[in-house]
């Protein structure tokens, strides 16, 4: 971690590459709700790109101003207005690309300025080099988003859990891109969701892999079973466990 801003809400993890890659944590609030925005800045080109932007912009102006880079796109892990609020308004104002998955924006019908539809081919933003991954499952065009050692996963993995999902095919989708995760992830891997319900994000895959029961299930039936089991607020975006 290189500094925070706890008045602010901000806090920097060094992301690798030598200190080229930081990543700035901005927690956002609205009412009782919790989210995490962040923004991944390069350090040689003076270049960063947000991740999931939502309700306060001040955060987003601040974090820009500390570290002294230009806005040069948005990366929307999916359609959900918690994840994508800031997305047309910080599109408009810095005149960026707006990136979101051809899966999503089809079948959501988001639209913001300057929207680029992506598939799972790599991409570069001055040194920031990403990976998109498409997550199904909480969405049908879920996306996380893999830069150097860091893996921004919106609500496709928590530290603590995994997104809900509406139906058994969801369920089905999300245990299948859950193994394709750990199928590719190293043990370093920092996980970067969009809530925390206790551990701050940055957690090691590894430590992920080891307490995150639904990273256990060998098969995506029980799998299904525990995800889709009677009790949970199927309305609740929050009902992770």
């Amino acid at each position: 971690m290189k500094f925070e801003d706890l008045e602010r809400g901000i806090h920097y993890i060094d992301a690798g590459f030598r200190g080229v890659i930081q990543v700035a944590v901005l927690r956002m609030t609205y009412v009782s709700m919790v989210n995490y925005t962040y923004l991944v800045v390069d350090n040689i080109t003076n270049q960063s790109v947000i991740v999931d932007p939502a309700w306060n912009m001040e955060k987003v102006d601040h974090a820009l101003e500390d570290t002294g880079t230009k806005l040069s796109g948005i990366l929307l892990t999916h359609a959900h207005p918690d994840h994508t609020d800031l997305a047309r308004p910080l599109a408009e104002k810095y005149h960026c690309p707006v990136w979101m998955s051809n899966e999503e924006i089809m079948d959501s019908g988001f639209y913001a300025p300057h929207l680029v539809g992506i598939d799972s081919r790599p991409w570069s933003v001055g040194q920031i080099q990403i990976q998109p991954i498409l997550t199904p499952g909480h969405t049908p065009g879920g996306m996380c988003y893999h830069i150097g050692d860091n893996l921004f996963t919106g609500d496709t993995l928590f530290a603590e859990g995994c997104g809900l999902c509406s139906d058994m095919e969801a369920a089905h989708e999300m245990y299948e891109s859950l193994e394709h995760l750990k199928s590719r992830l190293k043990p370093d891997t920092l996980i970067f969701p969009g809530h925390s319900y206790g551990r701050q994000p940055g957690q090691k895959f590894s430590q992920v892999l080891r307490d995150n029961i639904y990273l256990q299930f060998k098969n995506k039936h029980d799998f299904t079973a525990y995800r889709l089991r009677k009790g949970q607020n199927r309305l609740s975006f929050f009902d992770f466990r």
